[in-house]
């Protein structure tokens, strides 16, 4: 079984925060973890230098490797900064993906 983590810490959410599923909306200073295992992403927040971790609305999504799930948290943490009650799409792409093609990142895509 492989996997792997992220955190980065200090993620200040813009405007509309991200949603989290046990505490609706979050907004502020935030640290965002990706755990990648089994092929799935799983992504927490929490306030930073809190103990309490929150799930990610959206949260797990398919992820197929590990170095594609390190390029899916890095575009969680720019989401979060964009703000507008970032959440996960089902699909496992996030808000701001920019793929190899070159085309300009997605703009967020709340799930309703």
């Amino acid at each position: 079984m492989s996997w792997a983590s992220w955190t980065t810490s200090g993620v200040f959410a813009g405007t509309g925060g991200v949603r989290t599923e046990e505490a609706g909306i979050l907004s502020g200073d935030l640290t965002v973890h990706t755990t990648w295992s089994d092929g799935q992403a799983s992504v927490a927040v929490q306030y930073s230098g809190s103990s309490d971790w929150f799930t990610l609305a959206g949260s797990p999504v398919p992820c197929a490797s590990e170095e594609e799930s390190r390029t899916f948290h890095q575009s969680v943490v720019e989401a979060v900064r964009q703000g507008d009650g970032a959440t996960l799409p089902p699909d496992g792409t996030a808000p701001g993906v920019r793929d190899l093609s070159g085309d300009p990142p997605r703009p967020p895509r709340p799930i309703e």
